[in-house]
């Protein structure tokens, strides 16, 4: 089986799972009584860490050696 038919076979949870180490996905949001913030989430969507601003997000995501990816 080649790589295209691979990927084309995975489970949902082996695609929920795909790029896990790769990948954080940052989100801006409101918490009531605060000013905005960043969330940043794993590529399952689990939120891993919120952090006052976008530079914060991106630096602690690279020194993880991982991309970040927004969401909107």
């Amino acid at each position: 089986m080649n790589e295209l038919e691979k990927i084309r076979h995975l489970s949902r949870n082996d695609l929920a799972l795909l790029g896990m180490n790769d990948v954080a996905y940052v989100r801006a949001i409101k918490v009531k009584g605060k000013k905005p913030q960043i969330a940043i989430h794993a590529a399952d969507g689990t939120q891993m860490l919120v952090v006052d601003d976008m530079a914060i997000a991106l630096a602690t995501i690279r020194q993880n050696e991982m991309e970040p990816v927004p969401l909107h």
